[in-house]
């Protein structure tokens, strides 16, 4: 398969796997190493994107991007809400390797104020929300343009999601199938 390793080096971004740390909805890591792999017609668009943004003085903070399916198992468990989370049943971009959930970072390392903070399961954290500072809105539809831009397509209900348009092209992924392990 055509998973390709996220470097922070080589693709000039920051990666804060947020599933690899107890720093999330479910209080506990889901990732046991935090790898951050993207399939790479993904890895591609994101290289696209980090220019994009470079061009305008900020980088990028990597989230989330591969999710293997046991981890999209774990947090279906955790909280079966499909307003924010695939079924795993049906599969999730993220455990295709085509997704990707990030911020915009200003030229301190700060991230840009979106309103809300990462996967906040809220209607404020949709695109478009009325309930979020006109300040965190245009921080939106910068992130919003430049990924546009780069060619992601995006989830209306999560300001931080980008992936590929036709995600069920790609196969799932199982952890084993990666060159590194991320959940054992």
């Amino acid at each position: 398969m055509s998973y390709v390793e996220i470097d922070p080096q080589q693709y000039g971004v920051d990666i804060s796997l947020t599933y690899a740390t107890d720093n999330n909805f479910t209080g506990q890591p889901v990732y046991k190493h935090a790898h951050c792999f993207l399939h790479e017609d993904a890895a591609a668009h994101l290289a696209r994107a980090v220019e994009l943004a470079g061009c305008l003085g900020h980088r990028m903070l990597i989230y989330d991007a591969l999710r293997p399916s046991e981890a999209q198992w774990a947090l279906w468990n955790h909280t079966p809400d499909p307003d924010f989370l695939s079924d795993p049943r049906r599969g999730s971009p993220h455990s295709r390797g085509v997704a990707v959930d990030l911020t915009l970072l200003d030229e301190s390392g700060t991230p840009l104020d979106m309103g809300t903070d990462f996967d906040a399961f809220t209607p404020h954290s949709h695109h478009g929300s009325d309930g979020v500072s006109q300040i965190a809105q245009r921080n939106r539809h910068l992130l919003l343009g430049i990924m546009s831009t780069a060619g992601w397509d995006f989830y209306m209900n999560e300001w931080w999601h980008y992936q590929l348009f036709d995600p069920r092209r790609y196969p799932l992924v199982e952890d084993g199938e990666l060159s590194k392990s991320m959940m054992e």
